[in-house]
This record gives C-alpha cells, sequence and structure tokens, in this order.
C-alpha cells in the first residue's frame, strides 16, 4: 500500500511541472469557440463546495475563450455519477464538460455496475485542488477530539451523499476499517450536510477540509482529524490507527485527497478544442481574480492541467488485487 501511494504521489508531484502552457496567440481550438456555448455540467445540486468551485471554474474558463458562453447545468443524483455518466456519453465536440466527485475512482475500482464510463479514456482537461480530508463533529455533541469519539458507547450519525459519492466511500472505509462507533446516513448532497447538523440530524460527516472550514470557523462544528495535507491544526487520523486494515484505508483516501475538484470532457474531444480547452483552464486557474475570489469562498487552489492529470487519475485506478479486494469488502454492505 505504501509504495502504491508513493506512485500517485509521484504523479500528483509531477503535474505541477511543464503544464503551464498557453498559447501566445489564439489557434483554430480557441477560434472554435468564438460564438459557442458550452454545457459545464455540476454533478450535484446547486449550493456545496463542488457546486462553487464548478461556477468558479466556468466563469474563468468563458474569460479565456472569447466569444464563448459557458452554462452551469446542475445534473445530481447517485453520487455524482448521473453527472458523470451524462459528461462522458455526450458528443466529443468539446462543447459539453464538467466536474464531479473523486469518488467515482472507487466506483471504477470496484467494478460498479451503474457507471457508464471509464475515467482512463475521458479527456482531462484539469484539477484546481488538492484537499485534504477531516472528520468533523458538531458543537453540540460534546465531542472535542478523536479520542472523545472512540469512547463513545452508543453509536453517533454521521451524514454523507448518495452511494457511490466519495463521502459515503471514504466514510464507510474509516468508519469500518477504524471500528469508529458512527452509522452512516446517506442521501445528505450539496450543502444538506451543514443544515443536517445544524438540526441536529446527524453529528458528524468525513468531509473535504475546504467544504467545512466556514462552518467549523462560524463555530458550528470541529476538527478532530484529518487525512492528507499540511496542515498542523488538526491531529492526522493515520496517529490513530493501530490495524493494517486501518492503514490501508487511510492510505488509500489520502492518495484521493490529492485529486479534487476535476473537470473534464468525453472521449475524443479534437486535439485543437481539448488544447483551447486546456489553455483556457490553465490561465483560468491562475487568474489573480480567480484566485482572490476561491480565497474569499474558502476553496482551496491547488491546479494541474491536461495530460499530467490524466497520468494521476489512471495511476489512482492501478490497484493491486489486494487493495481492490480491500475495497470490495469494505462496500460490500454499502
Amino acid at each position: 500500500m505504501n509504495s502504491q501511494l508513493g506512485k500517485w504521489t509521484t504523479a500528483i508531484a509531477a503535474m505541477g511541472a511543464g503544464l503551464w502552457i498557453t498559447a501566445a496567440l489564439a489557434g483554430p481550438g480557441e477560434d472554435f469557440y468564438n460564438g459557442k456555448t458550452v454545457t459545464y455540467v455540476v454533478a450535484t445540486k446547486p449550493g456545496g463546495g463542488y457546486d462553487t468551485n464548478g461556477r468558479l471554474v466556468a466563469q474563468y474558463m468563458q474569460k479565456y475563450l472569447p466569444g464563448s458562453t459557458f452554462v452551469v447545468q446542475n445534473m445530481p443524483g447517485a453520487g455524482h455519477l448521473i453527472g458523470a455518466n451524462y459528461i462522458y456519453n455526450s458528443e466529443p465536440d468539446g462543447l459539453t464538460l464538467g466536474t464531479f466527485n473523486t469518488g467515482l475512482i472507487y466506483s471504477q475500482i470496484k467494478g460498479d455496475p451503474a457507471i457508464k464510463f471509464d475515467l482512463t479514456k475521458m479527456s482531462w482537461i484539469g484539477k484546481v485542488a488538492s484537499d485534504p480530508r477531516v472528520v468533523v463533529v458538531s458543537t453540540e455533541s460534546g465531542i472535542k477530539s478523536f479520542e472523545d469519539l472512540m469512547a463513545l458507547k452508543e453509536p453517533i450519525k454521521f451524514a454523507s451523499a448518495g452511494a457511490g459519492s466519495a463521502s459515503t466511500i471514504e466514510t464507510t472505509l474509516l468508519v469500518d476499517s477504524l471500528k469508529m462507533p458512527v452509522r452512516i446516513i446517506t442521501g445528505y448532497n450539496g450543502g444538506d450536510d451543514q443544515l443536517a447538523i445544524m438540526r441536529g440530524e446527524v453529528q458528524g460527516i468525513v468531509g473535504s477540509r475546504s467544504s467545512f472550514q466556514q462552518f467549523v470557523d462560524e463555530g458550528h462544528a470541529r476538527f478532530i482529524a484529518q487525512v492528507g495535507g499540511s496542515e498542523t491544526d488538526v491531529p492526522q487520523l493515520s496517529t490513530f490507527v493501530t490495524t493494517d486494515a486501518g492503514r490501508k484505508a487511510v492510505a488509500l483516501v489520502a492518495s484521493q485527497a490529492q485529486l479534487s475538484r476535476f473537470t473534464a470532457g468525453p472521449p475524443g474531444i479534437e486535439e485543437d478544442r481539448l488544447t483551447a480547452l486546456r489553455n483556457a483552464y490553465a490561465s483560468a486557474t491562475t487568474d489573480p481574480e480567480f484566485l482572490a475570489k476561491a480565497k474569499e469562498l474558502g476553496l482551496p487552489i491547488d491546479p494541474a492541467v491536461g495530460d499530467g492529470v490524466q497520468k494521476a487519475v489512471v495511476e489512482a485506478l492501478d490497484q493491486t488485487p489486494e487493495t481492490v479486494d480491500f475495497l470490495k469488502k469494505a462496500l460490500t454492505d454499502e
């Protein structure tokens, strides 16, 4: 598992080199988008981190494809599966792209029959962030540390999104492998999970740090453990792990935390159009106004573009039989 995690880390690091190449003059790809409407699919409902991020990316990609109009279309359902299936099976004309949940990497690894795509074949445009995962608990729960959580005599409820989402898969992996006293309640999408915590329907969640930072800053919840990332204000979950199953689960989740907020299109987009999209994405995600807005919204920014992203996705999907079996067993009752 450690060697596999090393492969993913190397692939992610390689993304940063030689990828920020933008066209000095408009080529045929850029010219194609003049007067065209691009549908940017967000595979969840309005509200929440994915939607906020997707709308910001679409806004600034439009800026760098002169004459284009980007229209955001929310397409929620089945843990982002409906939106991802739609993107993959769209016409490869460069006019449909979008963003979806990292958890679909897990779904493809375990062979989810509802998948109508192959992530290795998609036209990868970029990823905007790396986003550590956090264990979040309500301030009303009285839980102040991961040790407090593990000492509970009765399970508490954690929210998650739909089956197949990164939220549900990662929560299931961690809860089962670490024997956390948690009952998972699925079906909370967009900002519903935060509302559920505030209403007392659930007491916690495993999610991305960027999606919950403001919620924590406002005093509604606290972070008690983190997976990945360089922040030192929250203990790493790996420090609490004592079993091989737990170590495997944490390593797998950590690898996915490095890939966040994808943008991709269907397979087969013509090279000049794909290059134009990647150039626009590179310019968008380094635009000073984009970066300022992302900071204001609490969105993490660690972007990469093009083939480096595709390589990282392929590496993430290239699992040993041991890891595939572990994932399938952990999610048998999902």
